[in-house]
């Protein structure tokens, strides 16, 4: 009865099962972020970020998408180590569409390097 009235709900159309961390303590372990995390449901896998450029975040990817929600609503400013939490929910048509966006730009230079074309004055 309680996943028939949960169908019935109308989500923003950003929300979704996986979530994006940011302004994690840099020494947080995966442990820690389950502990943090499950409380709100189920969780399938927990990404956390080991270079230089991705520490202090990482994805946590729920079961169901009304734990994704609760958690992303309850967990956003919560302070951990004297950090406050970033949580939002990924969106990888942002992450596809800066991807695109740095290839094109590659390519393009490559194709003014091939025909000699210079756009400075």
């Amino acid at each position: 009865m309680a996943m028939q009235k949960r169908s019935n709900i109308r989500l923003p159309p950003e929300v979704n099962r996986i979530l994006y961390v940011r302004n994690l303590p840099y020494k947080i372990t995966g442990e820690e972020l389950y502990d943090i995390f499950g409380k709100y449901g189920a969780i399938r896998q927990i990404r956390l970020g080991t270079n230089a450029d991705t520490k202090g975040t990482a994805f946590v990817v729920y079961e169901d998408i009304f734990d994704a929600k609760n958690a992303c609503e309850h967990l956003s400013g919560f302070n951990v180590c004297n950090r406050y939490l970033v949580v939002l929910y990924y969106q990888s048509n942002k992450a596809f569409t800066k991807m695109d966006k740095e290839k094109k730009r590659s390519e393009l230079d490559r194709m003014k390097e091939k025909y000699g074309v210079s756009t400075e004055n």
